[in-house]
């Protein structure tokens, strides 16, 4: 069966590429998304569900800026060197997963004092809730592209085992 990429890194080295690129980030991000509602919805500004919403959005944004450099550089740079690319559906499919860091990074970021410093709680809350907005957007726009057939688009020439 023709794949894009993206789906043959989370279908290679079952399960540990499936849990390490997929299933850790998302279901960091599902418990921030998750965390995010009660504290806004309780405008719990300190406690324990604040504490585990910083440490989640740390810990996210720092894994997930590492995949991107590990994806980028073993990855991205070899296909677009060699011309590997299975057409635009792959291109897009992975551009879209790795464009999740532009939103993780800054969450990562701001929990750790280094930008949006002079924000007050409730901008910082907002900025929040966009950046991981954002990246829920932009992961699953990933997993759709990422399971079209990429020869619906492309004939695939670069692939003669197919």
């Amino acid at each position: 069966m023709n794949m894009t990429h993206y789906m043959s890194l989370l279908a290679d080295n079952q399960p540990w590429n499936l849990i390490i690129f997929m299933a850790i980030p998302v279901i960091c991000a599902e418990a921030l998304t998750i965390s995010e509602f009660f504290i806004i919805f309780n405008k719990s500004k300190n406690g324990g569900l604040r504490s585990f919403n910083k440490v989640i959005g740390i810990f996210d944004g720092l894994y997930f800026t590492g995949i991107f450099i590990y994806l980028f550089s073993t990855a991205v740079i070899p296909l677009t060197q060699s011309g590997g690319w299975h057409g635009i559906i792959d291109i897009l499919a992975v551009g879209f997963y790795l464009s999740g860091f532009i939103f993780l990074l800054p969450i990562a970021l701001m929990e750790l004092g280094i930008i949006f410093k002079n924000k007050t709680f409730d901008e910082k809350m907002k900025i929040h809730f966009l950046l991981l907005g954002g990246f829920l957007v932009v992961a699953h726009i990933a997993m759709i592209f990422g399971m079209v057939n990429p020869s619906l688009v492309s004939n695939m020439s670069n692939m003669p085992n197919m």
